[in-house]
């Protein structure tokens, strides 16, 4: 009676991670899918700040250089304001969707101060991003040293853009506001 009780149970559990591997298996579709609807522009307005996120082309050949570049305007009732940062207020992390892989992007933390003018956006340029441990899988590091060397692999990828900036909330105060605004955009590379 005991081996059968096993057995059943044995069966009843791959059933079960079975049901949970397709599960799995059809929202990594979906997500692929959602990309293709992922636009190549994304405009977001916080407060007086307006931060916009592009990447000039929805498809790249693998040998072509990837252009992404971030913006952030002042639209606010002041000539001018001083925004606080890490080296630079633009992140540009992505996600290769197809293999599920996670680029980072790394920065240089010094806090920095930068002028913006009313109506006269900043901008940034993504200049290459990623890294690895000596613990990952050889084809995560292989993948990772073509993105270091800005050589995207073919994939569908998803930039989750952030400008992270603090501003002082009135002048000869130490207190400031935080702003991250957030967008994403998508481009595949074939």
């Amino acid at each position: 009676m005991r081996k059968i009780t096993m057995t059943l149970s044995f069966v009843f559990i791959s059933i079960i991670l079975v049901g949970c591997q397709q599960s799995n298996d059809k929202k990594l579709d979906n997500e692929v899918s959602n990309t293709d609807k992922l636009e190549t522009q994304a405009e977001v307005t916080e407060g007086d700040f307006t931060y916009r996120l592009v990447t000039e082309k929805a498809e790249y050949s693998e040998n072509e250089p990837i252009k992404i570049y971030a913006e952030l305007e002042y639209t606010g009732d002041r000539e001018e304001i001083e925004i606080f940062h890490a080296a630079s207020p633009f992140y540009f992390p992505m996600v290769e969707i197809t293999r599920n892989y996670e680029i980072e992007y790394g920065m240089d933390m010094p806090l920095l101060s930068t002028t913006l003018v009313k109506g006269e956006p900043l901008r940034g340029e993504y200049v290459g991003s990623g890294g690895y441990s000596s613990e990952d899988k050889n084809e995560y590091k292989e993948f990772m040293k073509r993105v270091m060397n800005k050589e995207f692999p073919a994939g569908h990828y998803v930039v989750n853009g952030i400008a992270d900036f603090d501003i002082k909330v009135s002048e000869g105060t130490e207190l400031e506001e935080k702003y991250e605004l957030e967008a994403q955009v998508g481009f595949s590379v074939q």
